[in-house]
């Protein structure tokens, strides 16, 4: 009583307590809202779940005025964001730099759209059985004037909070199809090009005809495609998951799931879902020499897969003591650093016409 609640716009909420006795209690409020807010809701007939963030500041202590206190709370609530959702965080006087390079970053991202800043790179994927390089995946690059080579896992995020993944997304799409026309002749003919979709492009309920568009565009066969999404995205709205997959699937691309064994806990989309490959997340791979536990599930999810008919890719190799294991457990296709880095595009090329050694 005398709180007040209000909606800025979009996802963003205010609550204004008063007469606060303490900072203990407002992190009290803050922990019971996480309470409320982590249980599952049903949504028509899909069950959703939200994963808050709360910026927190105080008056005076973090300004004097309405304006003063909203930009911090809101500087706070991005440090919440970074430090992985779920929390909440009081501001800082440090908050502010970040907030203002956060802001930059957005400004410069968005001239990066319009000025065709970003490109990728082609992390090579090797078929174990055929000794030969089988394929590649897209992975988005930035090179800013502003910032120089930025981390995708810095500006990525920044892309989603700002609404333009799912353009950046189409940009990628668009330059792998062009790289492999450019490459097709010194490629297998069965030769896969794996791109990351984001869940805004899944959802968009365009995704079939832009790819169709693209294909058609450069030439690509349907074939030599591979599209990835993470189980995530795939549950948060299974119905129309099934409706776009299977307007790809008759297109007749390759679709995959990304960071398999990470997301999802039900294994039961397995078979409600055209797919076609699983990639093994590279947390198992790491640790399979050493831990039981990694060794049994991606021991299980290649036998797993051999029964239901799908192709894997184990991502994140890195040693002979990996590669070794996956082999001898009839891995299909690899990728990681053992092999290679991602690449250029001439130095994809490169690698391609080298003999590849996997023993």
């Amino acid at each position: 009583e005398g709180d007040t609640v209000a909606r800025l716009g979009g996802d963003e909420f205010t609550i204004i307590l008063e007469e606060i006795r303490s900072v203990q209690y407002v992190a009290k409020v803050a922990e019971k809202i996480f309470d409320i807010l982590s249980k599952s809701y049903l949504l028509e007939t899909t069950d959703v779940n939200v994963s808050p963030s709360i910026g927190i500041s105080l008056y005076p202590a973090d300004g004097r005025n309405v304006d003063i206190l909203l930009r911090n709370a809101d500087a706070a609530m991005y440090y919440a964001k970074k430090s992985g959702r779920n929390n909440f965080q009081f501001y800082s006087a440090e908050m502010n730099a970040q907030a203002a390079k956060r802001l930059a970053m957005e400004t410069s991202l968005r001239r990066a759209v319009e000025q065709n800043e970003f490109y990728i790179h082609l992390q090579p994927q090797i078929d174990l059985r055929k000794q030969k390089v089988s394929g590649a995946e897209a992975l988005l690059r930035w090179n800013s004037e502003q910032w120089g080579h930025v981390s995708p896992a810095e500006f990525v995020p920044i892309l989603e909070d700002i609404g333009l993944i799912g353009e950046v997304g189409e940009i990628v799409l668009q330059q792998a199809c062009e790289a492999f026309m450019s490459l097709k002749d010194k490629l297998d003919p069965d030769f896969q090009m794996a791109v990351n979709l984001s869940g805004r492009q899944f959802h968009g309920g365009q995704l079939a005809s832009f790819v169709r568009s693209q294909l058609a565009k450069t030439g690509m066969s349907a074939k030599n495609l591979e599209l990835e999404i993470t189980e995530s995205i795939l549950m948060d709205d299974a119905d129309l998951a099934i409706t776009t997959l299977n307007e790809l699937a008759e297109l007749g691309v390759t679709i995959a799931i990304d960071d398999f064994g990470t997301g999802y806990s039900s294994l039961s989309y397995l078979k409600r879902f055209p797919l076609d490959v699983l990639k093994i997340d590279r947390s198992f791979v790491r640790d399979v020499n050493d831990d039981a536990d990694d060794a049994a599930i991606v021991d299980a999810i290649l036998a797993m897969s051999r029964r239901l008919g799908l192709d894997v890719v184990a991502e994140g190799v890195e040693t002979p003591e990996q590669l070794a294991f996956l082999q001898a457990h009839d891995c299909h296709r690899v990728q990681g650093y053992f092999f290679s880095k991602p690449l250029i595009l001439t130095e994809f090329v490169d690698f391609v016409e080298r003999d590849i050694k996997c023993s």
